[in-house]
C-alpha cells in the first residue's frame, strides 16, 4: 500500500540560476511577468504575499521562512474563498541547482481534498507556461488564468 502525500507537488526545470528563480517570488515587479497583473510582496518572514491574478481574482498570505535562493514558505489563500481563505494553506518552494539552471519544485500543503486537482493544475499551468519562459528572460505574453 502506497502512503498517500499531504500536499501537491509540481516540478519544473529552469534554464535560470537559483538566484533568478528566487527572485521571481520575491519582487512583485518579476512575479507579475509569470502571474497575475499586480503583487505585492514583502519578503520577510511576517511580510506580505499578495497577488491579483485578475478580475479581482486575489491570493494573498504571508511569507513564514526565507533561506535565500534555496526555499522559501508562504501562507496561502483566495480572498473571497469558503474553502481556501486568506492564510489557511501554505506553499514551500524548493530551489536546488540543476546541471542548466534550476530544478524547481512547488510543494502546496494543507489543501482539502476537493481543492487539490485544480490547485496542482494552476501550479503546473504557471510554472510549464509562464515561469519557465520569464525566468530564463523570455516574455510568457499577456497574463491569462489556466484554460483561458
Amino acid at each position: 500500500m502506497q502512503a498517500q502525500t499531504s500536499y501537491v507537488e509540481c516540478q519544473v526545470a529552469i534554464a535560470a540560476s537559483p538566484e533568478t528563480v528566487f527572485s521571481f517570488f520575491t519582487d512583485p515587479v518579476k512575479m507579475v511577468k509569470w502571474q497575475g497583473i499586480a503583487a505585492r510582496l514583502s519578503p520577510e518572514p511576517n511580510g506580505e504575499f499578495w497577488c491579483d491574478l485578475e478580475d479581482g481574482v486575489v491570493m494573498s498570505g504571508t511569507f513564514v521562512e526565507l533561506d535565500p535562493f534555496k526555499r522559501l514558505v508562504f501562507t496561502f489563500g483566495w480572498e473571497g474563498h469558503p474553502v481556501v481563505s486568506p492564510g489557511s494553506t501554505q506553499v514551500e518552494v524548493l530551489f536546488d541547482d540543476a546541471p542548466e539552471g534550476t530544478l524547481l519544485t512547488v510543494r502546496h500543503h494543507g489543501l482539502p481534498a476537493e481543492e487539490q486537482e485544480m490547485h496542482k493544475g494552476g501550479w503546473t499551468f504557471y510554472l510549464e507556461n509562464r515561469l519557465v519562459i520569464a525566468a530564463a528572460g523570455g516574455d510568457p505574453g499577456p497574463h491569462r488564468k489556466p484554460g483561458m
